[in-house]
């Protein structure tokens, strides 16, 4: 069964995923503990080796060894591997759980486009029904361990009462290579154009939308399907799963604690033991590498993750629970399309009928949400100028009026002599000169009349001023 813990983490507070840790059940615990208590029982034989039973000599050898595979891991760029492999699976984990065909858009169309109060009105909907659901018993057959242990033989499909035992005969009598579980959507098709002609389906619409809605049905198994024969290239789960037990394996040795290295080699003339040079001080002695069985429980944890979610049909703790989500939609879908069928309640008028602005009650646990203002947009907080001036509105000159439009800079390239069109309003209303354009704003009447002119008009910057403005 699905571990879901969504209620657990409804709100972030001190310690919140840590309460997750002590779970067993879905954990990386019950995923990881047998290969973490391997590595740590090679680890420790290493080191018993290496501490009781090897010779001097030997064990400079070894410690040669050692720092050589040290450095020779670091040269292993798992963490980008790994972690683009694992980002690909999760991308296709969600993917196929999209993919999963559920029946509710199709139970709506059939229960308002298949009509018929009558008993051959409801033996169509029931069988239209029945057989989109068995169309995804037979995929979830083929993909799911689960549901194909449920369902093991078409026997016990038609026994479950999704297909009768005619309609198994038929079934078993069409030959063909390939997987057939498309042979349910042909019969609704077939179904649902006999129920056009006997009228049950009044219009060629209502019947193009039930087809639409079949089709998408129909696409949803079909891609369920092949997520299951499509896999992740066989060649990138192998590389992903040998650089991962390629590093842990030279870490086994790597990590070691093995004596330092000596110091400056010794010199020619031999010196008295207290004059030799000491050892290269180095790591402390840590008979329990706490850095390196982190490592291990992250890196190896990970690519469990992968192996986990990589096909979630199976039968771990997080796969799908696809033998309750086939009772679940044959319950619901039958319930729509046949005793909810025209079976509506009185229309009535709403507790807000005559009100302009319905407000809903609140608990005394949700009061102060009534508080708070509703949302209006972001800009609504932008403190705006007081100064009366800068919310005058004002009308732009056409465009054909417009100087032609160039910069400063491609100017000069291009020897051109006209000036920038940047405006600078600093100086509106002052006259300062003669304009050097015919550009002019003018505003609005407040009365609602003619277009007065400003008493100045809009300078224009120099180009060389613009030029200037633009070097460093």
């Amino acid at each position: 069964m699905t571990v879901s813990y969504t209620l657990k983490v409804a709100e972030a507070r001190f310690g919140g995923f840590s309460g997750l840790l002590l779970r067993w059940r879905g954990s990386i615990y019950k995923l990881l503990y047998k290969e973490f208590l391997l590595f740590v029982a090679l680890y420790a034989a290493l080191s018993i080796t290496y501490r009781l039973l090897l010779s001097q000599a030997q064990k400079l050898v070894y410690a040669q060894v050692a720092r050589y595979c040290n450095r020779s891991a670091d040269l292993i760029p798992l963490s980008f591997v790994l972690g683009f492999y694992v980002s690909l699976v999760v991308n296709r984990w969600w993917s196929q759980y999209t993919s999963i065909p559920l029946p509710d858009q199709l139970m709506c169309v059939i229960s308002a486009s298949v009509h018929g109060t009558d008993q051959r009105g409801r033996l169509l909907r029931r069988t239209l029904m029945r057989y989109a659901n068995l169309a995804s018993v037979l995929v979830l057959r083929s993909v799911s361990t689960r549901v194909l242990k449920r369902f093991p033989t078409l026997g016990h499909v038609a026994d479950a009462g999704f297909m009768s035992q005619e309609e198994r005969k038929k079934f078993e009598s069409l030959k063909s290579d390939f997987n057939k579980y498309w042979v349910p959507c042909v019969w609704f098709t077939n179904l649902a154009a006999q129920a056009r002609r006997d009228g049950r389906i009044r219009d060629d619409i209502a019947l193009c939308l039930l087809l639409e809605e079949l089709n998408k049905y129909r696409a949803k198994c079909s891609m369920l399907f092949h997520y299951d024969w499509i896999s992740i290239p066989l060649v990138y789960t192998q590389v992903v799963t040998i650089a991962v037990y390629s590093f842990f394996a030279l870490s086994l040795v790597g990590r070691q604690f093995v004596e330092p290295e000596a110091g400056a080699a010794k010199p020619q003339d031999p010196l008295p033991p207290s004059q030799e040079p000491a050892a290269v001080p180095g790591d402390p002695d840590m008979y329990v590498p706490l850095t390196t069985l982190l490592q291990f429980f992250f890196y190896a944890g990970w690519l469990k993750v992968a192996e986990q979610i990589i096909n979630p049909f199976g039968e771990d703790d997080d796969d799908f629970e696809t033998n309750q989500l086939i009772d679940r939609n044959l319950q619901v879908s039958l319930l729509a399309v046949d005793d909810m069928y025209q079976n509506l309640p009185p229309a009535e008028k709403d507790p807000y009928w005559d009100e302009a602005q319905p407000q809903p009650p609140y608990t005394v646990a949700t009061a102060a949400d009534s508080l708070r203002p509703s949302f209006l947009g972001s800009t609504f907080n932008l403190r705006m100028s007081d100064d009366p001036e800068q919310s005058t509105q004002v009308e732009a000159s056409p465009a054909s009026a417009r100087p032609p439009s160039q910069t400063p800079l491609l100017g000069r390239l291009l020897g051109a002599s006209a000036p920038s069109p940047a405006i600078s309003l600093r100086n509106f209303g002052r006259a300062r000169g003669a304009p050097r354009t015919p550009h002019v704003l003018r505003f609005r009447a407040e009365d609602g009349g003619d277009l007065v002119e400003p008493a100045g008009r809009i300078e224009e910057e120099e180009a060389e001023s613009a030029e200037e403005a633009l070097e460093p």
